[in-house]
């Protein structure tokens, strides 16, 4: 589509609706764009560029800034608005997206993945990147070609074929190549599922199961990558020391056949495959530093002799007669066939040498661990992920049509193989592609050392890079080390590589080497099917591959494969392994840095708690099941140091109500304001609260709301908090206990109505008395926690007193419980049903019944103690002088008696007997639980069309004197 499509006052774009009615685009000049562009454009005022209608049907000249000229009809290029059509729907931001720049006179970007095989040319002037990138199936199909046929075959697969007989390697390389395939399919679907950066399958496993299994798997791969190269060093040094045995520094040994002494067999020295092996990790070191360029140009040639040298050995197959190239060679026989169908396991020496004497046994299993190296390469395309234009189109089709090609080449070597010499030159001519190889052996010796060190400098390539990719996503603080900026070469990290690789390389038996190697590609096939099997079962929205050809069964069946045959390889090496990834997992989910990728997990999580939730239903949740969800009032009263997103010890007392920490605490705060003048600052309060709950160690989420003021605030969220049976069911804050000391007015009716709105909603309440003063997790408490149980209220009391219990700072204290009653009650029958309650409830206590007398009646002379009469007569004064105050201001202004902005009713004598009242009750606490750890009791509901002040006085009361408190309203059931 063209800009004159766009532009024109029909064309292509004019389209006809229902009735034959035909519509257009809308023009520049129609009424509401007019209307549109006199508002007020927003941030597309400042865009660069925008749609301008021309005859040409292009787009407007542009100025040497990229910008379109100045238009008189426009008012020019600062005029009072720039003239876009749609302006209303951010336009300029969504052709930034889609790199449709070019629409509005703009430079467009590369499209990084060009769709339905189109090819995507940019003309603009914006400089071509550095990198090369590779379009094509071929880009991944040759490195996982070039990987797969490496020095396993060459030098160890016809050995292979002697030892296990064609029966037992057919199996063998079926089910290698069959848990290669499966893993090739959820590698598939993995990377079509989206953008795929550096880091290869660390990076897939990674955004799938989390950093934390994405670097323990991640690191193990580089492991296997580092030592894959010793692998691939130690052969190409063996073939050249076999093709050229003059160079042989140290003398080699003899052996024998079958427990018999034959003709000397000559074997490689081990200090030889040392001294030249690393010798040869340091050129390949020096190459590696010079950078990946060269490495690139001449990547094509390493796979000329490998399909050079498999077509010379096939050709030398079909050749091959009688003892001819070489005794011990039948050509295609197929009583050789039959003879080498069945398995003879036996013992080699180190160098594989059948020997009867040798301490090296060989089993299937064995088998499986030598060979399964020879089908690792399937990662090399996803490593070069960052070179490849398309991603979802080349790594499907090329890593399965190589992973398919080298099956099929297997499979039919084996029966080759098989047919065309004897056992015992299988068994011990370990170059035997070489002897049968036409027209010479050179060929296959040229041949081998090539694609051996060209695979050598890919694992030494693209392990740093690896590792490098694993620094950068800043996990591990540890690997800060082999961070590289972008377009860097990791120098550090190839160092670190090198190290690994010569270690290796110093063992000097590649027989020693393998299963190592096979464990840690098992173990990343395993990560990526189990990621592929996740976000298959899970099937989020956001999971959506191109590649369709996928299943969660065969990711299920691709990582049980991948496990089973790590046990079949060695049981050792297994345990080794997983014990290996399991430290680092650990380590990582302790010292590693959060990092939140959208993970299968936290999928996975969220529909479980989706389905929990669904579970639970609407109902009210059974005793048994029930658990404290408490909501935590940070901020309700004065204000804390700018830095402090809520009091230092609120997170101390919401681990005080969980048994082992179990639970769910919701961490509120309420800024007044607007919502949308205000959605930035709670943001960052939001972060900050959450920061505080995290470095208390506190299970909790922090929630800001915004709200005209506190009490709509809370209201809002005492109604809507929560989902289903998810809600909080306590509502917790501190007592203001600064609201006379600072003259906070407003404070007794905020906190009157915060209790009342718990009361509607049903929610319980804990109002905490003393907060400065609660013990943390190392600061033991010795005494009594005494509840006074004054109302029935659900039995939350004696739970919060078996909760404290439960924690180390609490655990010495014993439970002491008060009923309060009336003089003519009967303490003893009363005491009595308690005890039985209380055992019924599996709790244990010590009951005390305290009779208090008539609530009407006075303190008289001498019946309180000083202070206490001085306390009440205070209040006393302050709640005559209020009401005074309240009733002349309605005298004044004509009104009913109001407080509050609401109207009351006062009766004075009601007053009198609860301040009365709430004396009495302080005065019973003082001289019971003076030394108590900690206090409970019950909170008396405001009283109805009461002033809040005078509530407030009858809490002041009630709190006075007592260092920390608790007053406690359940909710309307028994728990």
């Amino acid at each position: 589509m063209d800009n004159g499509d766009l532009e024109g006052g029909g064309g292509d774009l004019a389209f006809h609706g229902k009735g034959g009615r035909k519509y257009s685009p809308v023009g520049a000049h129609d009424r509401a764009v007019l209307e549109m562009s006199s508002m007020d454009p927003g941030s597309s005022s400042d865009s660069k560029s925008c749609v301008r209608k021309n005859n040409a049907g292009t787009v407007g000249n542009l100025d040497s800034d990229g910008r379109e000229g100045s238009n008189p009809e426009n008012g020019g290029a600062n005029g009072p608005y720039q003239e876009h059509k749609l302006e209303l729907f951010g336009f300029d931001s969504l052709v930034s997206i889609l790199g449709l720049k070019s629409m509005t006179g703009e430079q467009a970007p590369a499209l990084s993945s060009p769709r339905d095989g189109e090819d995507v040319s940019i003309t603009s002037g914006q400089p071509k990147p550095s990198a090369v990138k590779m379009g094509t199936m071929m880009g991944v199909f040759v490195p996982c070609l070039q990987s797969i046929l490496g020095i396993i075959y060459y030098i160890r697969f016809s050995w292979i074929v002697g030892m296990g007989g064609i029966g037992d390697a057919l199996l063998l390389v079926s089910l290698c190549g069959l848990c290669t395939f499966l893993t090739g399919i959820s590698l598939s679907a993995i990377a079509t599922n989206g953008a795929m950066k550096g880091g290869g399958p660390y990076y897939l496993i990674g955004r799938a199961l989390g950093p934390e299994v994405g670097v323990s798997i991640g690191l193990c791969f580089f492991l296997g990558n580092a030592v894959a190269g010793a692998l691939y060093v130690l052969g190409a040094v063996e073939t050249f020391l076999k093709a050229l045995p003059s160079a042989g520094i140290f003398t080699e040994t003899t052996t024998k056949v079958n427990g018999t002494v034959s003709e000397p067999i000559q074997s490689i020295s081990t200090h030889d495959l040392q001294i030249y092996g690393i010798v040869v990790t340091i050129i390949l070191c020096f190459i590696v530093f010079g950078g990946v360029k060269m490495i690139n140009r001449v990547a094509p040639a390493f796979l000329i002799p490998v399909l050079f040298s498999i077509f010379c050995i096939f050709i030398g197959i079909f050749l091959a007669k009688k003892d001819d190239p070489a005794p011990g060679v039948t050509g295609l026989s197929l009583e050789s066939f039959k003879d080498n169908w069945s398995s003879d396991y036996k013992n080699t020496n180190s160098a594989g040498i059948p020997d009867a004497e040798g301490n090296v046994h060989w089993n299937f299993h064995a088998l499986v661990g030598l060979f399964f190296p020879a089908v690792t390469g399937i990662m090399a395309g996803s490593n070069r992920s960052a070179s490849l234009e398309d991603t979802q189109r080349s790594i499907p089709i090329g890593t399965l049509a190589a992973t398919l090609t080298t099956t099929g080449l297997y499979l039919v070597s084996v029966l080759l193989f098989g047919a065309v010499a004897t056992r015992d030159k299988l068994l011990t001519d370990r170059l035997l592609t070489a002897t049968i190889a036409w027209p010479f052996p050179a060929i296959i010796h040229i041949g081998i050392i090539l694609s051996t060190l060209g695979a050598a400098l890919q694992s030494l390539t693209g392990a740093p890079r690896l590792l490098a990719a694993i620094s950068n996503d800043d996990i591990l603080p540890v690997l800060n080390y082999f961070k590289v900026a972008e377009g860097s070469e990791p120098y550090m990290a190839t160092l670190f590589t090198a190290f690994i690789c010569m270690g290796c390389v110093i063992i000097g038996n590649l027989d020693l080497i393998t299963p190592t190697v096979t464990m840690f590609f098992l173990l990343c096939y395993s990560g990526v099917n189990l990621s592929c099997f996740l976000l298959d079962l899970l099937d989020a929205p956001s999971w959506r591959p191109r590649w369709k050809f996928h299943h969660w069964s065969f990711s299920l069946l691709g990582a049980s494969l991948c496990i089973v045959i790590m046990f079949l390889i060695s049981w050792s090496f297994t345990v080794v392994s997983l014990a290996l990834a399991s430290l680092i997992y650990y380590y990582v989910s302790i010292k590693g840095k959060a990092g939140d990728w959208g993970d299968g997990f936290k999928s996975a999580y969220f529909q479980l708690a989706l389905r929990s939730l669904r579970s639970l239903g609407a109902n009210q949740v059974h005793p048994k099941n029930w658990y404290p969800i408490p909501l935590i009032f940070c901020r309700p009263w004065g204000k804390l140091p700018e830095n402090v997103p809520c009091h230092p010890k609120l997170a101390d007392f919401a681990n005080c109500m969980k048994k082992k920490g179990r639970g769910m605490s919701i961490f509120i705060n309420i800024l007044d304001g607007d919502y949308h003048e205000r959605a930035e600052d709670a943001k960052a309060a939001c972060k900050q609260l959450d920061t505080y709950i995290n470095y208390k160690n506190c299970e909790g989420v922090a929630e800001i709301v915004v709200a005209p003021n506190m009490t709509e605030g809370f209201r809002g969220v005492v109604q809507t908090m929560g989902l289903g049976n998810l809600k909080p069911n306590i509502v917790v804050m501190r007592y203001p206990e600064i609201w006379r000391r600072e003259n906070l007015k407003e404070i007794p009716g905020r906190f009157v109505g915060i209790i009342n709105d718990c009361i509607v909603a049903n929610k319980a309440v804990v109002i905490v008395k003393g907060l400065d003063e609660w013990p943390n997790e190392y600061q033991r408490q010795y005494g009594t926690i005494d509840l006074y149980w004054i109302v029935r209220d659900g039995g939350l009391m004696l739970l919060l007193s078996q909760l404290l219990l439960t924690k180390e700072s609490f655990e010495s204290c014993k439970i002491q419980v008060f009923c309060i009653a009336e003089e003519d009650t009967d303490a003893e029958g009363l005491k009595a049903d308690v005890k039985k309650f209380l055992y019924d409830l599996r709790m244990q206590a010590e009951v005390f019944v305290i009779a208090i007398k008539s609530w009407d009646v006075q303190p008289e002379n001498g019946s309180q103690p000083d202070e206490s009469k001085e306390a009440f007569t205070a209040a006393q004064k302050r709640v005559a002088d209020y009401l005074a105050e309240i009733k002349e201001t309605a005298k004044k202004e004509g009104t009913p008696l109001m407080a509050d902005g609401k109207p009351v009713i006062v009766n004075e004598q009601l007053v009198e007997k609860f301040l009365y009242t709430t004396l009495k009750l302080n005065s019973t606490i003082l001289r019971y639980s003076r030394m108590a750890a900690v206090v409970l009791v019950s909170l008396p509901p405001p009283p109805v069309s009461h002033p809040a002040y005078c509530y407030m006085e009858y809490m002041d009361l009630l709190v006075d004197n007592l260092p920390r408190l608790l007053m406690v309203r359940g909710y309307r059931r028994d728990v």
